[in-house]
């Protein structure tokens, strides 16, 4: 047998006679392929969703504080303000000429753990979650009245409310009876579709609402016969303007007028205020609390590490139970480097074949749970190939071949003799 055509055939034969083993390798390269794409898709998207559990909004404006905390409050509904900004600073911001639109915030009271957002129209008109999509109603429609109320997709699920379920609130965390707004409960009017970012975990109601809640509240305590009840004077008689928010965000004309806005409201002189971006304080605080995103960097590696280390331990095992074999196709005219290369060629293809088959996995794994995840979690697990994921196949590439090379080198420095007769 003579040539480059017949020393293929050979190890052709050879590999189809080690069909089951090599169908192991192949396997496991698949599986680590399709984990480690997995990882990726799911740490870029969290990363994505919690960029932007705000969008479209150019500037947050609370009172002043650091940039972090306030993001945290107002969009993610985590600790408390330090100090509310009283409502004329609000409606000031609001009739700056470059400003499009506002979004109120008043924050502080809860509802079995999950916070109450008291806020305007406003907000299910212009606030934007992931690729600046709106809020949408899955149920019924946005608060009219005073005590009406709209629930968040895990609020409603996790309490099994259904429209028309009224509910009782709770001043601050509610950890005490004392603290229950009893004399005031909110009928649920509508239910929003889940969006995976904080507006899933909250409790919706008006400004006014919120306001008819604390009419005879004073630092954080009822007394009771400070001003008439809602419920007694009615709604129209009662002044239910409120006098603070917790938070503003506000939407520009042009995005060129932030910087100038931010600058202004720094120099507001009736209170001490203060603008961030929202785009600046996330990555900031991303850098705090992305562990996460690394333990998933670091698990995809594992992951595809494990793979490669099973494809050398598989072909190096196997070399040892070839070595007659090696030296026969040495014997019919195989050099040493092309059986060096046959090596590498047959680790190569088994790379390239296990990651085809875990591509397709993953197209399918995506096409499949997808839309679920989409309803169940949020995640926008789109089914393209991103930056990320190219750089993770590259690497499983070179990282194979590389495997390859160790089986290979040892094989290339085997004598024709050690094969003929083993030891």
């Amino acid at each position: 047998m003579r040539g480059g055509i017949g020393v293929l055939a050979l190890a052709w034969r050879s590999a189809w006679s080690r069909r089951f083993g090599l169908a192991v390798v192949v396997a496991s390269v698949a599986l680590s392929t399709f984990l480690v794409l997995s990882l990726e898709r799911i740490r870029q998207d969290v990363r994505a969703q919690f960029a932007q559990s705000v969008s479209g909004t150019d500037l947050i404006v609370g009172a002043r504080t650091g940039g972090v905390q306030l993001l945290m409050y107002s969009v993610f509904r985590l600790g408390e303000a330090t100090q509310n900004i009283r409502w004329s600073s609000a409606q000031a911001i609001a009739a700056d000429p470059a400003v499009a639109w506002t979004i109120p915030l008043s924050l502080g009271d809860s509802h079995e753990g999950f916070p109450v957002v008291g806020t305007t129209r406003a907000y299910f008109e212009h606030f934007r979650h992931g690729d600046r999509q709106p809020l949408v109603l899955a149920q019924g429609r946005p608060f009219d009245g005073v005590f009406e109320a709209v629930l968040g997709a895990d609020v409603a699920e996790r309490l099994g409310y259904p429209l028309g379920r009224r509910l009782t609130l709770s001043h601050g965390t509610g950890a005490f009876a004392a603290d229950a707004h009893g004399d005031h409960p909110f009928e649920v009017v509508g239910i929003l579709q889940r969006t995976g970012t904080p507006v899933d975990r909250s409790v919706h109601i008006s400004l006014q609402g919120m306001e008819a809640l604390h009419r005879d509240w004073v630092g954080g305590v009822r007394v009771p016969g400070l001003v008439p009840s809602v419920a007694a004077a009615g709604e129209a008689a009662a002044d239910l303007t409120p006098r603070s928010v917790t938070a503003v965000l506000v939407g520009l004309k042009s995005r060129t007028a932030v910087f100038g806005l931010q600058r202004s409201i720094a120099q507001y002189r009736d209170e001490p205020l203060m603008a961030v971006l929202p785009g600046v304080a996330l990555d900031a605080l991303w850098q705090a609390v992305g562990v996460g995103e690394r333990v998933l960097w670091v698990m995809s590696a594992l992951v595809a590490g494990i793979s490669l280390a099973g494809l050398v331990a598989v072909v190096v095992t196997g070399l040892e139970q070839r070595r007659r074999e090696l030296s026969i196709l040495r014997a019919v005219g195989a050099s040493p480097a092309r059986v060096l290369g046959l090596l590498l060629l047959e680790g190569v293809l088994m790379t390239v074949l296990g990651m085809t088959f875990g591509l397709a996995l993953w197209a399918l794994a995506l096409a499949g749970l997808g839309p679920w995840l989409q309803a169940a979690y949020g995640l926008d697990l789109r089914l393209m190939l991103g930056p990320g994921e190219g750089l993770w196949l590259a690497a499983i590439f070179g990282a194979g071949a590389l495997a390859s090379l160790l089986p290979g080198w040892r094989a290339y420095r085997l004598s024709l003799a050690d094969g003929l007769h083993p030891r």
